[in-house]
């Protein structure tokens, strides 16, 4: 078989070499090698079971295709940049391997189902492996948690304090937020765990074949219901680079709260040397440039989603050669998302917590304010009279420059006389932590159940990921066998 594009029977001239080079998808789609190959694999050995194509001939596929395999994994296998894509570079070397009989392989198939199913089982594979980077964060998070039940810190809404927490309750906001997460990224993996390859170019194939077969040999729970819809759905691409855009801003915000915290006026925390980078002029400068990376790069994940939605945007049915555009984005989304969660998993890992630091800034913006309310509630105030109160108070005691805690019993008294010598007790920090005793809440007995809670999820997801690696790692080896 010449070396001309698999469609050339049409034309009388060849194609240009912008041409080629415009429409060449090589440089993205050799990622999708493997799965090329694979898929092929599936599909000759059921081309054989349903008599499509003669036995003889598909045995004699089936070798070369491994041969090619093991040419991959050797890093043998040479990729022909004057070919426009990986699907005609493995047919092409198939054909060299076992002649003529290497063109019976696409029997029944287009290369419009073929890449479909190539890019769904390469995002399976993507998919587990986020799963697992996310769950590394968790694991980090979890400890910091465990470690810092105790570490009493301001809670913050509009950046203001508003009410004590513990840096447990903290962490643990963001490993709900990050299983969440991995959670999306797993019912996408079960959306798209369909398979196309039958569908052909988009109306089905006049042959026998069964699709069942097909899907079951690849690992996928069935095959596609529609062939146009298969050959033409990108849907399951734009949901996993939402599931990264998501993930992205919430290690953007955490990176922004890492970036706050180690500040100077905040002061919260200090970011493990490994991790951080010096100024060229200022001797004194420790930056937190792995968090500000993070929050930067985080944004070309979501600008991949917006690519996405606007590459979708108005296609007729089925196939536009506007979907060969659709790996790039999602594919380095992936990538970049992956390397900040590593990084982040790291910095956090690593970095020292300041207690004292943490526990004297609580002393400030009457973080206490609400609980002196809720006293007076106690004492059968209602609470819109007894926040009014409290208002009162607070404005006292920023003329006075003083704190809640400091007033005198006789000052409490002038805003209330249901106020008695108990109310020290009440609002002390500690105390006004451990009161909050509602499902979700900051006292100890609360982020202990939310712990258990999160590992529970974490090592469960942990256990799911595992099994359908190995899964599919099984569905690999039996093809090749």
């Amino acid at each position: 078989m010449s070396k001309q594009a698999l469609w050339s029977g049409r034309f009388e001239e060849e194609m240009d070499n912008s041409t080629l080079e415009f429409t060449s998808s090589l440089d993205i789609d050799t990622m999708l090698s493997f799965y090329d190959v694979m898929g092929s694999l599936a599909h000759v050995r059921m081309l054989k079971k349903c008599n499509i194509i003669p036995s003889e001939d598909a045995d004699r596929i089936i070798e070369g295709l491994k041969t090619i395999v093991s040419e991959m994994e050797e890093g043998t296998f040479e990729i022909d940049d004057s070919l426009e894509d990986i699907h005609t570079n493995v047919e092409f070397r198939l054909t060299d391997l076992i002649g003529p009989a290497g063109g019976k392989l696409h029997t029944g198939r287009s290369r419009n189902d073929q890449v479909a199913t190539d890019f769904r089982m390469y995002l399976r594979t993507a998919v587990l492996d986020e799963v697992s980077m996310i769950d590394k964060l968790i694991d980090s998070l979890i400890t910091i948690a465990k470690d810092h039940g105790e570490t009493i810190m301001p809670g913050f809404t509009h950046m203001q304090h508003a009410q004590p927490v513990t840096l447990a309750q903290h962490m643990l906001a963001y490993v709900f937020k990050f299983s969440r997460d991995a959670s999306r990224f797993l019912d996408a993996f079960d959306r798209m765990n369909l398979c196309p390859l039958g569908s052909a170019a988009l109306a089905g194939t006049t042959y026998p074949i069964d699709r069942q077969m097909t899907a079951k040999a690849l690992g996928f729970d069935g095959p596609t219901e529609n062939s146009m819809d298969s050959v033409s759905d990108r849907d399951f691409v734009t949901e996993l680079a939402f599931c990264a855009s998501l993930t992205a801003n919430h290690l953007s915000s955490m990176a922004e709260e890492l970036v706050l915290w180690s500040s100077q006026e905040f002061g919260f925390i200090e970011m493990d040397d490994r991790y951080t980078t010096g100024s060229s002029i200022m001797p004194q400068k420790k930056n937190p440039d792995i968090a500000e990376l993070i929050r930067g790069r985080t944004g070309s994940v979501t600008g991949s989603l917006v690519t996405m939605l606007m590459l979708t945007k108005g296609l007729p049915l089925s196939y536009n050669r506007d979907l060969q555009e659709d790996k790039a984005p999602l594919m380095m989304s992936l990538e970049t998302l992956s390397s900040c969660l590593e990084m982040m998993s790291k910095l956090v890992a690593t970095m020292t917590v300041k207690k004292d630091r943490m526990l004297k800034s609580v002393k400030s913006g009457f973080i206490n304010a609400t609980d002196l309310a809720d006293y007076l509630v106690t004492k059968g105030m209602p609470f819109r009279e007894a926040h009014g109160v409290v208002g009162s108070a607070v404005r006292y005691c920023i003329e006075k420059g003083k704190d809640l805690d400091s007033l005198t019993l006789e000052e409490f008294k002038g805003f209330s006389d249901l106020i008695e010598n108990d109310v020290y007790q009440f609002i002390d920090v500690k105390n006004c932590v451990e009161r909050r005793i509602s499902m979700g809440g900051t006292s100890s007995t609360s982020t202990d159940y939310q712990l258990m809670t999160a590992i529970q999820g974490y090592m469960g997801r942990e256990e799911t990921v595992r099994q359908m690696n190995d899964f599919l790692e099984s569905c690999w080896n039996e093809l090749l066998e």
